[in-house]
């Protein structure tokens, strides 16, 4: 990783107000079906957001990462994606327990993921399995955030923004890597979004003009 790690970005006055606590995270599993694959890694970063300094932090020391317990392994080719082998599927944690961890972990933070309907709907089938119900934490989809900061670059997938920011990422495709490779690509944006944007609440509705960009 390139040296992002204590950067930060922003700048202007606004009113003081307490940093709040974002979470972005990545996750692995057994496919791409929402509704029959299974989830088998989360790996989660604490961001830090103090809005009176327009200002976005990564915080490398809140972070969190869990591989499931699986009855069976995932396919080989799926492995050699993720690179999560058999040996490791077998040995990770309880469902209920993982899931609880990053329960615990997230707290009330707004969630981030690139493509998070995704993200979204793995852990909340999971979570609704596992523990009887789905997290209540809001979701706002990076990518979302990229197209409407960026409307004139074209890009969709996370390799494609990746490149065009110029970031790296030692290993795509193992949820750890890819979730600092999207904090990398946020921190990118954050000045864009910075300037439109007052509050969790102002995110959320500048994402939400990504569908009025795809309609158009």
């Amino acid at each position: 990783m390139s040296a992002w790690w204590s950067a930060w970005l922003g700048g202007g006055d606004a009113a003081p107000a307490a940093p709040e606590r974002w979470v972005v995270l990545d996750v692995e599993t057994s496919g791409l079906d929402v509704a029959r694959d299974r989830l088998l890694a989360i790996a989660a970063v604490g961001l830090r957001v103090d809005w009176s300094r327009r200002r976005l932090d990564v915080c490398l020391g809140d972070s969190f990462e869990v591989v499931l317990r699986q009855e069976r392994a995932s396919s080989r080719d799926n492995i050699l994606l993720h690179g999560i082998g058999v040996q490791s599927q077998r040995d990770g944690w309880d469902p209920v327990e993982a899931l609880r961890a990053f329960e615990a972990f997230a707290g009330a933070a707004p969630l981030l993921a690139f493509h998070s309907a995704f993200d979204e709907a793995l852990i909340g089938r999971h979570a609704r399995q596992h523990l009887g119900r789905r997290p209540a934490n809001p979701w706002v989809d990076i990518e979302h955030l990229c197209a409407v900061t960026h409307p004139q670059v074209r890009a969709r997938s996370l390799d494609e923004w990746m490149a065009h920011f110029g970031i790296t990422c030692p290993r795509r495709h193992q949820a750890a890597a890819d979730t600092l490779a999207e904090c990398e690509l946020l921190q990118r944006i954050w000045p864009a979004v910075a300037v439109e944007c007052r509050n969790w609440r102002g995110v959320k509705r500048l994402a939400g003009q990504r569908r009025w960009l795809a309609s158009g």
